[in-house]
């Protein structure tokens, strides 16, 4: 008995052996559909360990049987065979940040998600049936996922991380519209993202949010033509060459021309933060009813018409030549 014991553990403490990495770090595979007894072999191949029957034998006496689960798996100096085969049976794998910045479209946020190496693509497109079936009860995909960085880790899908861009939009949007301020021009909470993509578009710069949504928000209760660009622009799609022009403002078959149509566009035109759903559900109070880019990536808000001419032609007209409608 005392020999079998000797051997037992004699043999288990393969297992304690140090992985033999000559790098810094290492990082390890494990596909989808690997056991452990490929994952071991594998160990051998790569020259990770002396001898992948030994390991075989040593885990036949091991108490707790493991599940190796897929993914990359770094390996750091001084970790043993044990220590390694119990993070992966915990699922410990490396993870990647994808960042979706707010105020990009879906198609956008499409290509970032197809360029990821570590994201296998599933997904045909923007209109993909499996994309239409996480936006029920909406018809057009626009606005409905929430930009954010979401880590991932190799073998994920396209798919999967817009069902959680999906889950934490309508989360973000359910909580904004709980807390909203009173007496908004929105039936839904869905006129209320709209607003927020063109806010989004609007200005980048953090603290005019609530600024720009209430000048929004007044002209919509005035019965006022929200008179924007970037709604233009979205519904000129691939046409627009960087230079609008006045044709496009009289434009009446753009559904999203703002200058021609009376209160929102049909759908939302880009991806809105939080800050900016926020700020459209709690938009700054006052009598603001125009604002102009100044060219720093700022806007001048104005009460009056005859203010904001003033201010169209001291920022518009006059452009200098460093001008910019968005900050750096």
């Amino acid at each position: 008995m005392v020999g079998v014991s000797t051997l037992i553990y004699g043999v288990s403490a393969e297992l304690d052996r140090d992985l033999s990495i000559t790098e810094k770090s290492y990082r390890f595979k494990v596909n989808e559909g690997d056991g452990l007894i490929r994952v071991v072999n594998a160990f051998e191949s790569q020259g990770l360990i002396r001898s992948a029957d030994w390991v075989r034998l040593a885990l036949q006496f091991e108490v707790h049987s493991l599940v190796v689960k897929p993914g990359d798996y770094q390996i750091e100096p001084g970790e043993s065979i044990r220590q390694l085969l119990k993070r992966m049976d915990a699922g410990d794998v490396v993870v990647y940040p994808v960042t979706i910045p707010e105020g990009v479209t879906l198609d956008w946020m499409l290509a970032r998600l197809w360029d990821h190496p570590q994201l296998a693509r599933v997904l045909e497109g923007p209109r993909d049936e499996r994309i239409l079936s996480l936006i029920t009860p909406y018809s057009a995909p626009e606005g409905l996922f929430l930009p954010e960085t979401y880590l991932v880790q190799a073998g994920d899908t396209d798919l999967s991380v817009l069902e959680r861009a999906r889950n934490a939009m309508r989360e973000t949007l359910s909580r904004a519209w709980l807390n909203r301020a009173e007496n908004l021009p929105f039936n839904n909470a869905y006129e209320a993202l709209i607003l927020a993509s063109i806010i989004e578009k609007e200005t980048g710069v953090a603290r005019e949010r609530p600024d720009i949504a209430g000048v929004f928000t007044r002209r919509l209760q005035r019965g006022m033509r929200l008179q924007t660009d970037p709604t233009i622009i979205y519904g000129l799609g691939d046409d627009f060459d960087g230079n609008l022009k006045r044709r496009h403002l009289r434009d009446d078959k753009n559904p999203y021309n703002t200058y021609r149509i009376s209160g929102l566009p049909p759908t939302p035109i880009a991806l809105p933060g939080e800050a900016a759903i926020s700020a459209a559900l709690n938009p700054s109070p006052g009598s603001v009813l125009y604002f102009v880019a100044k060219g720093d990536g700022s806007h001048v808000f104005s009460e009056t018409l005859s203010e904001h001419e003033k201010n169209v032609r001291r920022y518009q007209l006059q452009r200098k030549k460093d001008y910019r409608s968005s900050p750096r």
